[in-house]
């Protein structure tokens, strides 16, 4: 049996804990039984915890350096460091996100690719991401759930292995709407991408009210939950699984995963750092590899 090509992991921004728990992860590959990964990023002159246009324009660098080691097959697929989102777009405006990034660099529209955070409680997939809270309601469709939870449900499929997923779709509005006394987007636009999606044969159920759908008696009844925006999606996943929450990103032909949290400036290079959201990113990663390459 032929190996698969090692994963690229990148260094995300210098100034940050990314360099740190990569070197970590590194020393105990072996002991953890991790598979191998070639570390993608050059720190530079940056200073741990002092981030600046040049931490930024390194992240960058590693970034697209990695992506393209996995385009042309040289790497099977890419464990991203965290980034600073604000640093990146002082040098590219375009960017908003490593996942619209990866979107842009596989040809794909950014609709298509979907975030889901995954830990050992919880998987969660926020239909809106990197926008403000006002502008959700306005970014919500029909069309955007139905293409968004397919995407989902193939992918827990063909890279998680779950032969029949089961989603649960939560409401936009408190108690989702609570037959519209508290919003309409319950019934005119959740609700009717849900009939769809079960019309297609897809076992999708809701909209549930959102303060109760992460119970611990509710999460054995589904495999992912579709939030409807970015808190609502990541507020209870680092709730649960903070270390060991890992980004994943579905809809791609590559492979790409991302540890949960982000830059840490605050106590980079003090030593408190821990790896454990890395060490589960690159897990997921591999795991993802093979379960692609026996399809």
């Amino acid at each position: 049996m032929t190996h698969p090509a090692p994963l690229a992991v990148t260094i995300g921004d210098p100034a940050g804990i990314g360099p740190e728990i990569i070197a970590e992860v590194e020393a105990r590959r072996e002991a953890l039984a991790l598979p191998a990964f070639v570390v993608v990023g050059n720190v530079g002159a940056a200073r741990a915890g002092e981030p600046d246009r040049t931490s930024a324009a390194i992240a960058l660098d590693a970034l697209q350096r990695g992506v393209a080691l996995v385009l042309n097959g040289e790497c099977s697929g890419i464990v991203t460091g965290p980034v600073a989102k604000s640093g990146i777009a002082a040098i590219d405006p375009a960017f908003v996100g490593q996942t619209e990034f990866l979107a842009d660099a596989c040809g794909l529209s950014r609709e298509d690719a979907v975030m889901m955070l995954a830990g050992p409680s919880l998987r969660t997939v926020p239909m809106t991401v990197h926008c403000a809270l006002a502008d959700v309601p306005s970014r919500l469709s029909q069309d955007l759930i139905v293409r968004r939870v397919r995407i989902v449900a193939r992918a827990l499929q063909t890279d998680f292995g779950i032969a029949a997923p089961r989603v649960a779709v939560a409401g936009l509005n408190p108690h989702a709407g609570e037959n519209g006394r508290m919003g309409r987007e319950e019934i005119e636009i959740i609700a009717p991408a849900i009939a769809q999606l079960r019309a297609e044969g897809i076992d999708a159920t809701g909209p549930h009210p959102a303060d109760t759908l992460y119970a611990p008696h509710k999460r054995g009844t589904y495999d992912v939950a579709v939030a409807m925006y970015h808190d609502q999606a990541l507020v209870p996943l680092k709730a649960l699984d903070f270390d060991e929450g890992v980004n994943v990103t579905l809809g791609l032909p590559i492979v790409r995963t991302s540890p949960d949290h982000g830059t840490a400036f605050d106590i980079a290079g003090q030593g408190v750092a821990r790896a454990d959201a890395m060490i589960a990113a690159i897990r997921m990663a591999a795991d993802m590899v093979t379960r692609r390459s026996m399809a």
